[in-house]
């Protein structure tokens, strides 16, 4: 091995220029929305008691009702129907734990992936019969959540800070 092909320690890292940098985190003002949006849309329903009910005007019941017929999957606005309130609940509690988890930048891709599953059944269920289909947001952050699904947060996250210290130590 020559002089040439040791890496010198001294020498100063690359500065990245601003486009770098801008390519570098370019999918963080969507983790920060999706992530806020998430966690906000989650929150508010545990806070409202009207939504919180199986009856009742602004209840996940009488949603889910009118809406059934109109899905592209009856079958799943029935299992709902089975307990909205816990469906509520659960719904809740996971659109909070996708936020977080986006935000935080831990488990980035499985977090981004239960967001577009949440998406996705929204979409089908919910936001089915809207048109035209893109005045529908089910559909939209559906397809939001496919960046972070498929590069996860490599920047400014818990993710990127693991992976740095297992190679650490590792190397």
């Amino acid at each position: 091995m020559t002089r040439t092909d040791v890496p010198d320690t001294d020498a100063p890292r690359d500065v990245a220029g601003p486009r770098e940098l801008a390519a570098r985190h370019a999918l963080l003002p969507l983790r920060i929305f999706l992530g806020v949006t998430f966690v906000y849309a989650g929150l508010d329903k545990l806070t409202d008691s009207a939504f919180l009910s199986d009856t009742g005007e602004g209840s996940i019941g009488e949603l889910m009702r009118g809406v059934r017929d109109s899905s592209a999957v009856p079958a799943l606005v029935d299992l709902a129907l089975n307990s909205p309130v816990g469906f509520a609940v659960s719904l809740a509690i996971a659109e909070i734990l996708v936020g977080l988890g986006v935000l935080a930048g831990l488990l980035t891709r499985i977090a981004a992936a239960g967001g577009a599953l949440i998406s996705l059944s929204l979409w089908l269920t919910v936001s089915w019969a809207v048109t035209p289909y893109y005045y529908g947001n089910d559909l939209i952050y559906l397809m939001a959540w496919i960046p972070l699904i498929l590069a996860g947060a490599p920047y400014l996250s818990l993710d990127a800070l693991i992976r740095s210290r297992r190679s650490r130590r590792t190397a």
